[in-house]
Formats: C-alpha cells, structure tokens, sequence
C-alpha cells in the first residue's frame, strides 16, 4: 500500500509516496524550499508543488513543525510565520490540493512513529526519546511504543533560552561552531531532557542523523542509549504516511 507524506520543515518542505509495507520511499523524494516567509499560503503552495510533480491524487499525510491539535488546528509556530497559530491546516492544505483527503501530525511524532515502526526504536520498550535537530529541535516521547504527543521539548529552557537556539543544527550553521563545541552543546541539553524523564534510549534524528559519528561519540556522560535514527531525514514523510493511513 502506498500513501503520499510530506515533511514540512523550517528550511524545506519535502515529499514521496511511501510505501507503507517497508515503511520507506516508494519513488525518491522531491523537495522545495520553504518560503521567507513561513505563511500559510506561501506553505500551501509548497505543499501543492510536491505533490502535484508526483501526479498523486489520493490521501496524503503531512507533517508540520510546531502542535496539531485535533489533527488539524496549529497551536504553535516557533519557526514559521506567526500567522499559523489557530490555523485550520486541514482545510488550508486539502482546499489547495484540491479536495484530496489530508492529515496534519507534528513533524517528530512522525518521525518517531516511523523509528518505532520500522527504525531504530523498533520493539523498545519503556521509555524511548526522539530527538530531530534541525531548524529547530523537534521531540517524540514514547512510554512502551504510546506516543505522547506534541511534547515540544525544544523549547525548554537551557541556561536562560530556548534549547533550541544554542543546540539545534541551525546554531550550530549560524555559528560556525565545530563538531566538538556543538557536542557539548547537545550534551548539556540530553542531560537536561534525561534529567527530566529517565529515557532508556534516544534516538538522534533531522539531517544531521547522517552524520552521527562527527558527534555522538564526543557526547558523554549520558546513561541512556544514543542512537541515530534508522531513517534519517526521510522518517517524518514515512510517518506522515503512516497517518493518514491509520486515520484511514
């Protein structure tokens, strides 16, 4: 079976058919980049961009980095316009599809519903952290394979700022900082976020996945597992799939 998943994102907006039987890409994904700035129309057209060079004409599931809310309305908007908040996303995005049934899941509960799926959370048990650095960093907590939605753990506080803006792979771009100096970095946000819920295991998303070796083994001092994630930077589009399949 095959659905189509995009990945909206703060620098990209990116999409496939997936097919859900190997929870992976189904054709190769095709991506845009996301507009300066962020509204919900400027989004949209994105979104009808991706979809339509594919041809795809039946459901479609998409991700979106901030809290959905009955799978549809947008609560928070931390690295998009500010005009989302309240936001019927649904509506915006099946209207501009031209009528095509659509989901809306925050972006790393995708991604973490799609590594406890098919990647590097699969079959664990407890409790099992996702974490996607990116434009920002987006959370997915899982307690025995329950997700617990729109955790949003990017923004708690860290030496007086949101996490996010000293750890995310954005901070680390903006500031030039070395492999070394942005594993510290996340090494004092994972111990505050271990602190806090005693995960038995972390899984490391967002773009920088692929390049885990550069900086998970100068991180220290953590008890928890710390793994990269399985599917990289395509886990949020097969878990935006996999929603619009179960809401299906």
């Amino acid at each position: 079976m095959k659905i189509f998943g995009v990945d909206i994102g703060g620098s990209g907006i990116k999409g496939a058919p997936v097919d859900l039987e190997r929870g992976d890409l189904a054709e190769e994904r095709f991506k845009v980049l996301t507009p300066h700035p962020a509204t919900p129309d400027g989004v949209a057209d994105g979104v009808k961009e991706v979809v339509h060079h594919f041809g795809w004409t039946g459901p479609v599931g998409l991700t979106f980095p901030g809290v959905v809310t009955g799978g549809a309305t947008i609560r928070t908007a931390a690295n998009v316009d500010k005009s989302w908040i309240d936001t019927d996303a649904r509506a915006l995005f099946s209207d501009r599809l031209g009528g095509h049934e659509v989901t809306v899941v925050n972006d790393a509960d995708a991604a973490g519903v799609a590594e406890m799926a098919f990647g590097a959370g699969r079959d664990r048990r407890g409790t099992v952290i996702l974490l996607t650095f990116g434009t920002g960093i987006g959370s997915a907590v899982f307690v025995d394979g329950a997700l617990v939605p729109n955790t949003e753990l990017g923004h708690l506080e860290l030496n007086g700022h949101d996490a996010e803006k000293k750890a995310s792979s954005k901070a680390k771009d903006d500031g030039e900082l070395t492999w070394e100096h942005w594993a510290r970095r996340v090494q004092k946000y994972l111990a505050h976020v271990e602190m806090l819920f005693s995960p038995e295991l972390f899984i490391i998303g967002g773009g920088v996945s692929r390049k885990a070796d550069k900086f998970l083994p100068l991180i220290e001092g953590i008890r928890a597992e710390m793994v990269p994630a399985q599917l990289q930077n395509n886990a949020g589009i097969v878990g935006a799939a996999m929603h619009a399949r179960k809401r299906d």
